[in-house]
């Protein structure tokens, strides 16, 4: 039997360990001639009041430019790197035009020729993926003749890894992922995330694990220097090689379990020769959830029930809260958190997503976000509904929701959204490791030392 590829390469130095990932796995040697080649980094979100943070949740820039460079070298001349970013205004290009510019790419067009794109500003095809998954793909991707996926190695809150099927993700547009996110027994967001990589023309897969995220994908995870890639032309050998390095078996991780199933593929990793730096020796335990804690008294993040909080339950997040709500819910969290001044509240409840159920008799329930307000507007179980309509929701919304709930939250926290990520990355300021040179390009067309 024929096995697929996968090396795992230690990343030591600029280029040369790409070169070393692409030539083991002959990552490249299925790319048709003088072929269109579409670059899908992982860019999963952005703001433009900080130094947004990069480390384990962004592609780094030095990966791409050293894939452009290797493609290059073969001869390849039509290169375009495309994402979709998400942005708290589904209609703000700017910010997305302000992560391609930081990153370097400005600098990548005119040192190499390529071009960039934001997939929103580009058409999509709508594709019947089979067994109800209908999605509409940007259609550069699809039309182009060869793929190159540079996930970041990432465990993550929602489908337990995020690699290079997941990162497929990026290439939807907003209602098919919206649509992926629900709770379907047998068709949940793990099912539709199994055939992202179905329709994509040939392709190969790099995961960026110069970083690693645990508890991704976000930057309130903990992150790591890891200095791996893991390279196949085979998407699922990759993740299943990639999830284990990050600490899970592949049982462990549904959208693989679904797309090896889909695929008749063994999960035993039988048809798998790994090459290069032995699993073992490399693999790295990445928790992927956040720890609550349910009672019949407390329904809390963990660390809340810890800091004595009470009067309070705060649902955890289910596989139908979609990006945008998961990106305001640590905000939430986090208000809530800083308002507590030893005085329980009022018996408060937070619902989020689209699938949760109120607790009868609770005094007051917030519905955060326009999918569960429409779920529960009119739910004769909720006493008090204190709403939060938006998609997304908006911050002025979620503050004025908390006061009129009776927590006392600051509304700093809300005016200075866009720069939580600092708050988070002030805890790797000043150490070695965490290196922003990863993620900026050269002015010139030598190689760029890191």
């Amino acid at each position: 039997m024929k096995k697929n590829l996968v090396a795992v390469v230690r990343y030591e130095k600029p280029l040369e360990s790409v070169r070393q990932a692409v030539e083991m796995s002959h990552g490249l040697d299925h790319m048709p001639t003088k072929a269109r080649v579409f670059i899908k980094p992982n860019i999963v979100f952005w703001t433009k009041a900080v130094a947004f943070p990069k480390w384990g949740v962004i592609t780094t820039s030095r990966v791409v430019e050293d894939i452009i460079l290797i493609l290059k070298e073969r001869g390849i001349d039509d290169i375009t790197v495309g994402e979709g970013t998400v942005t708290m205004n589904p209609k703000d290009m700017e910010t997305s035009a302000h992560a391609f510019e930081t990153l370097g790419y400005g600098k990548l067009k005119r040192k190499y020729g390529i071009k960039y794109l934001n997939i929103f500003e580009r058409p999509f095809k709508k594709l019947d993926l089979g067994d109800g998954v209908e999605v509409r793909f940007n259609v550069d991707a699809l039309e182009s003749d060869f793929v190159v996926d540079l996930p970041v190695m990432k465990a993550h809150n929602q489908t337990v890894a995020s690699l290079g099927i997941k990162n497929l993700k990026g290439l939807i547009d907003l209602p098919s992922r919206k649509k992926c996110h629900n709770m379907t027994p047998g068709k949940d967001l793990h099912f539709w995330v199994s055939k992202l990589a179905d329709p994509m023309p040939p392709m190969f897969t790099l995961q960026d694990g110069i970083y690693t995220n645990e508890r991704g994908p976000g930057p309130d995870g903990k992150l790591h220097r890891t200095n791996l890639l893991v390279a196949s032309a085979d998407v699922l050998s990759a993740d299943l090689v990639g999830a284990k390095i990050l600490g899970f078996a592949p049982q462990q991780v549904p959208h693989l379990m679904h797309a090896a199933e889909h695929r008749h593929r063994p999960i035993d990793f039988s048809d798998i020769e790994v090459i290069g730096e032995r699993i073992h020796d490399v693999a790295r335990p990445h928790e992927y959830d956040y720890e609550y804690s349910e009672t019949e008294d407390v329904l809390l993040p963990t660390a809340l029930v810890k800091q004595g909080l009470k009067g309070i339950f705060y649902h955890k997040y289910d596989l139908s809260m979609c990006t945008y709500c998961s990106a305001v819910n640590g905000l939430m969290i986090s208000a809530i958190r800083f308002a507590w001044k030893n005085e329980p509240w009022d018996d408060i409840e937070v619902l989020t997503g689209k699938s949760m159920k109120p607790t009868p008799a609770k005094k007051k329930t917030i519905l955060m976000g326009k999918c569960i307000y429409q779920a529960h507007k009119d739910n004769p179980d909720i006493r008090e509904a204190i709403p939060i309509k938006g998609c997304p929701p908006k911050p002025e919304d979620m503050l004025k929701a908390l006061h009129k709930a009776g927590i006392d939250a600051d509304p700093g926290l809300f005016e200075k959204i866009d720069t939580l990520p600092e708050f988070y990355m002030g805890r790797y300021e000043g150490k070695p490791d965490f290196d922003e040179s990863f993620f900026r390009v050269k002015d010139d067309k030598l190689k760029a030392e890191s």
